[in-house]
This record gives C-alpha cells, sequence and structure tokens, in this order.
C-alpha cells in the first residue's frame, strides 16, 4: 500500500517549479491550467486581494517529486465563478453565520470544465493523491475557518471522487460544438434543416456585405495595432455595462509571450480598422471562447466573430471541440448542442446542508427539462449527426 503523499500550500504559484506543474498538466487539457497562464493571472493583479481570489494552491509530494497539485483560492465574494451561490451566502448570512471567506477550486474567471485535482499520470495510486488534496481542501472546513470548499466545473474522475468525499454534486448547462467529421463548414451546413441552413447562410452575408473582413491571428501573429485594439473591445463592454475588466494590457500581452499559440484572435476589420475582437484559446483538441467586444452593431458580427470562425478554425485544425463559455441558448439553432457541466461542493454547517441539497436536486430536475426542450430545437436534420 502506498503511503500519503505529504500536502504543501502555497500563496503564489510562482513558488512550485512551472515545468513541474506543467508535467501534470495533460497536453491535450484546457491552456488555463497551465503554471504560464495562472502565474500571468498573479503577477498582473487579476487574482489577489483587489479582487478577492487569494491563491491557496495545494501539492503533493513524495519526497522530492510533485505528483498533485490543486489551484486552490480564498475567497470573500463570488464574483468570477459562473456557479451562483449568492442565494446559498445570503442564507447563511440571514441564519448568522458567515458565508465568506470560502475555498474555491476553479480558474478565476473562466468557466472551462476540467480536471481541478492533476496527479501525475505515472503516480501508483492516483485516486489517492486525490484524496489527500481533498482532505487538505476541506480540512479548514471541519475547523470551522471557512464555511466551504468548492470545486468548479469539475471531470467527471475529479467529481466522483469528491462525491465519495462527501461533497455535494451541482449541475449546470453549457453549449459546445462538438466535430462530427465535418470537412468544412459547407459539409456542416448540409446536415442542417433547410430552414437553418439559409439563417446561418444570411448572417453571414450580412457581415461580408457590410464590407467587413475576418482574420485568425494567433499571439505570436497580432502586430501593435492588434494589441491595442484587441485589449480595447476586451476593455469596452465592462467599462460601458458598470463592470470590471479584471485582466489588464500586462496579462494579455504576458500570455501572449508565454503561450503565443494558445492564444486565438478573431479580428473583424472595415478596411484596415479593427472593429471587433474574439479572444479565445487553444487547449490540445478544444477551443475555448472567452472574450468578445465591438466597436459597433454590426448586423450578424457576434455570430460570425463568436462562433462561426471558431467552428472553421475547429474545422481547419481538427480540433474536437468548441466551448465557446457559459449560458446562451441562442447558441443551438447554430449547431451547439446543450451538454451537461458539473461542480462539487463541500459545506461546513449542517444545519443548511440539508436544504441546499434540496435546493440543488429540484434545481437538477428543472435543468433536466431545459435540456430536453434545448435538445429539441438543435438545427440538425433527421438522419444528421
Amino acid at each position: 500500500m502506498n503511503p500519503e503523499p505529504a500536502i504543501r500550500q502555497h500563496a503564489t504559484l510562482a513558488e512550485v517549479d512551472a515545468a513541474a506543474w506543467n508535467a501534470l498538466v495533460a497536453p491535450e487539457g484546457e491552456p488555463f491550467l497551465r503554471h504560464e497562464f495562472l502565474t500571468a493571472m498573479e503577477e498582473t493583479g487579476a487574482v489577489g486581494e483587489d479582487y478577492g481570489w487569494l491563491p491557496a494552491h495545494l501539492t503533493a509530494w513524495r519526497g522530492d517529486t510533485l505528483v498533485g497539485a490543486a489551484p486552490l483560492y480564498l475567497k470573500d465574494n463570488s464574483y468570477g465563478e459562473f456557479v451562483f451561490d449568492w442565494a446559498w451566502a445570503d442564507a447563511w448570512e440571514r441564519m448568522g453565520r458567515p458565508y465568506y471567506p470560502k475555498l474555491v477550486g476553479a480558474i478565476p474567471y473562466t468557466p472551462a470544465p476540467g480536471p481541478r485535482l492533476l496527479v501525475a499520470a505515472d503516480d501508483p495510486d492516483p485516486a489517492g493523491v486525490r484524496r489527500a488534496l481533498l482532505a487538505a481542501a476541506t480540512a479548514p472546513v471541519e475547523r470551522q475557518e471557512i464555511s466551504g470548499a468548492h470545486l468548479l466545473f469539475t471531470d467527471p474522475e475529479d467529481t466522483a471522487v469528491a462525491e465519495a468525499a462527501g461533497f455535494l454534486t451541482r449541475w449546470g448547462v453549457q453549449f459546445h460544438w462538438h466535430h462530427r467529421g465535418w470537412a468544412d463548414f459547407d459539409a456542416f451546413l448540409a446536415d442542417f434543416t433547410s430552414k437553418r441552413r439559409k439563417e446561418v447562410r444570411r448572417e453571414r452575408r450580412q457581415v461580408t456585405d457590410a464590407g467587413l473582413t475576418l482574420e485568425t491571428r494567433h499571439g505570436d501573429e497580432l502586430t501593435e495595432g492588434d494589441w491595442e485594439a484587441l485589449i480595447h473591445f476586451y476593455r469596452d463592454p465592462f467599462l460601458r455595462k458598470g463592470g470590471i475588466p479584471t485582466f489588464s494590457r500586462d496579462f494579455f500581452r504576458l500570455v501572449g509571450e508565454r503561450l503565443p499559440r494558445n492564444l486565438v484572435v478573431f479580428l473583424a476589420r472595415d478596411g484596415d480598422t479593427p472593429v471587433a475582437a474574439a479572444i479565445c484559446y487553444r487547449g490540445g483538441d478544444t477551443l475555448y471562447g472567452r472574450h468578445w467586444g465591438a466597436a459597433a452593431d454590426y448586423p450578424g458580427l457576434h455570430f460570425e466573430a463568436c462562433y462561426y470562425q471558431g467552428i472553421e478554425y475547429c474545422l481547419r485544425e481538427g480540433l474536437a471541440r468548441f466551448e465557446p463559455g457559459a449560458q446562451g441558448e441562442y447558441k443551438v439553432p447554430r449547431g451547439f448542442e446543450p451538454v451537461w457541466t458539473r461542480s462539487v461542493h463541500y459545506l461546513g454547517w449542517e444545519r443548511l446542508r440539508p436544504a441546499v441539497a434540496d435546493f440543488i436536486q429540484r434545481e437538477q430536475g428543472l435543468l433536466e427539462d431545459y435540456v430536453a426542450d434545448l435538445r429539441g430545437q438543435l438545427p440538425f436534420r433527421e438522419g444528421g449527426p
């Protein structure tokens, strides 16, 4: 029987060797788990005291060898999580108990499903490493130092281990595009019903009729002018709506330098003038849509830049999936399928835990009806994928 690994906690990921951390991240996994991405957020202030994401990462060791890790943050709010628990926080406060701080295992501001308990591929006891990381994450809950520990957008394996450790599973829904063997975008549309196919083509024509062109640029292909436009288009929607653009100019430049081929930008131009940008990231087999902004409201441009360009990129590059972000039922008629997401929650106060479990069960029933309805809205003709 293998001994339990030793657990360490880190207030910054800079304390952990980048190559050792990245060795735990599957090559086909999400780029957001990489050391370069996570440290770029820490170095540029996207996480930290200003926004209530305090790094509290865990690592697991066998001797001097890193065999496991979990990106974790102490939170004093629920901003940037995309798994909404404000009602839980309100219930805690009304019952005279603080909900914050809480411990969250997630990629800040990024609703991309994936592993949250990283384990070395050659470790002799991967389940033991996961259990040790979970035990360390829940220990401060048991000591009543925090209200709970939460892992957001978990993969099935981490979900199962967490459930066995007493976590509650909460389900959610996103809309993902899956490559079904199409040779190109026309082949993709050929599997649509005639009505839906005409609607997509009309939306795309609106962009070309407006004289706009779309270009695909990776992080190492952006000019100084492109960078300025990209950062402006990212910030503008937040500033206009009273939000907070947590990612700075320095953050995007760092990611562009450190992960140049993982950063993918679909840039729209009117002549030589940039007018919109969709900012995406590429993993081993998946494209992730993250941010969007435009100088004006051009008919069809949002769908073109944020969805159709991404689908074409996946078809060209042979990627298996396109995950364009959270929410958005309007994605379904454009070929994005409803898929289940999971998050797991370990709550320390027994008095409210049954109420949360009941809420999750009732919410899941509503979501099942919601997904069944959306599947009936998929655009594919009978006999299609």
